[in-house]
């Protein structure tokens, strides 16, 4: 198949390899959005809104936000699992800098990390949860969210 691929590209005028090259080039380069195929929800810790992307499946999750080059500052992917579990994140093929909040079922965090990127070192929560927040590093910390605060919305109901 490669060589077949290859074998065609070069059939192609000079004019048309270029072409081909700058449209492949570009779309590369493009920082990846959010999926419009994941649900999307919105998320609320004390009065800090965040927009989310949801991974539910064990495909999902296992993308996460691999190979995104940029996220929105109120953006994030919000993992559900099946199961409450000590549940473990790492970073690999994942380029931008990202926090997790491991979230209770009652919606209260649990444990904040920072990730760096492209590392495999796991980031785990301190006990079993069903839920983990990735947004982008310091996006917690900058809105002045801790462990102990209560996120509401989606899965995690309306303020009380």
């Amino acid at each position: 198949m490669a060589f077949r691929f290859a074998d065609t590209l070069m059939r192609l005028t000079r004019s048309h390899r270029i072409t081909f090259a700058t449209l492949l080039l570009a779309s590369v380069s493009q920082p990846l959005a959010a999926d419009p195929a994941l649900p999307q929800l919105k998320l609320q810790a004390g009065p800090q809104t965040f927009q989310v992307e949801v991974a539910a499946t064990p495909q999902q999750r296992q993308t996460g936000l691999m190979g995104r080059k940029s996220l929105a500052d109120d953006a994030g992917m919000l993992f559900i699992f099946e199961h409450k579990d000590i549940h473990c994140f790492w970073m690999k093929n994942t380029p931008i800098p990202l926090s997790i909040a491991f979230i209770a079922d009652d919606g209260s965090i649990v444990n904040i990390a920072d990730m760096q990127p492209q590392t495999l070192d796991f980031h785990c929560a301190y006990k079993p949860v069903r839920y983990a927040l990735e947004v982008k590093q310091g996006g917690f910390k900058r809105r002045g969210i801790e462990a102990g605060w209560r996120v509401t919305g989606g899965p995690f109901g309306q303020r009380d």
